[in-house]
């Protein structure tokens, strides 16, 4: 349990998380840049970045198949 206090308590901003979230979805990261994600990055941050990234995905993917199919 004080494992999952401390990561929770990692300083990495959420606009850094988002990035990290974003270039992982986008499938380009470099090692060294994964690594120190993994160290530095709060879990929560992540999981709720995740969650944005994928609302975000969807809702494009909604409006480009809207956008194709009013045509």
């Amino acid at each position: 349990m004080s494992d999952l206090k401390q990561a929770s308590r990692r300083k990495a901003s959420f606009g850094a998380t988002m990035k990290a979230v974003f270039w992982s979805f986008f499938g380009v990261r470099k090692r060294k840049d994964y690594e120190s994600d993994a160290a530095g990055l709060n879990p929560v941050h992540v999981v709720i970045a995740g969650i944005l990234g994928a609302l975000i995905f969807i809702a494009i993917l909604l409006t480009i198949v809207k956008l194709v199919v009013a045509k």
